[in-house]
């Protein structure tokens, strides 16, 4: 017997497969480009979307590189710049062998990190999931119609 996480952390997708959010985002979280995430997937989708926060210099240098002269918040609404934040976290997900359903289909980017004024983490910097879920309900209700679209 092996403990995986908490029992109130862990949820089972559409197609019957359980998934360990807290595991999924450590290793996600060994990306260089992010500073936190937060993994979120619900029974009626069969894949996982994310809302991250970027780390700053790495998105303004990556900015730099493309010609972007847009502000940092403008460039976490990017079209581009999602893409490519979410292309490194997968890419990462494979070298930690991630399997293909823990693989993040979109991401949101948040320019202001995670607070205990939005009372979002604790005070040990734990993320507090029914609260982010309610704050950030019609980001992740948008990020599950925008990859469904992409995928038809």
């Amino acid at each position: 017997m092996k403990i995986i996480d908490r029992k109130k952390n862990i949820f089972k997708l559409s197609q019957g497969e359980y998934v360990a959010v807290e595991n999924i985002e450590s290793k996600y979280l060994q990306c260089p480009l992010i500073t936190s995430i937060w993994v979120y997937g619900n029974s009626f989708e069969s894949f996982l979307v994310a809302v991250v926060v970027p780390d700053r210099k790495a998105l303004e240098d990556w900015a730099a590189e493309h010609n972007l002269t847009d502000d940092f918040k403008s460039l976490c609404q990017n079209l581009k710049a999602r893409k490519y934040i979410l292309d490194e976290l997968n890419c990462v997900g494979q070298k930690q062998q991630l399997r293909g359903f823990e693989l993040l289909k979109a991401v949101h980017l948040e320019p202001n990190p995670f607070d205990m004024e939005r009372d979002l983490i604790t005070p040990t910097f734990k993320l507090k999931r029914p609260q982010l879920l309610k704050y950030y309900k019609d980001r992740i209700d948008k990020l599950y119609s925008e990859a469904k679209e992409a995928r038809v």
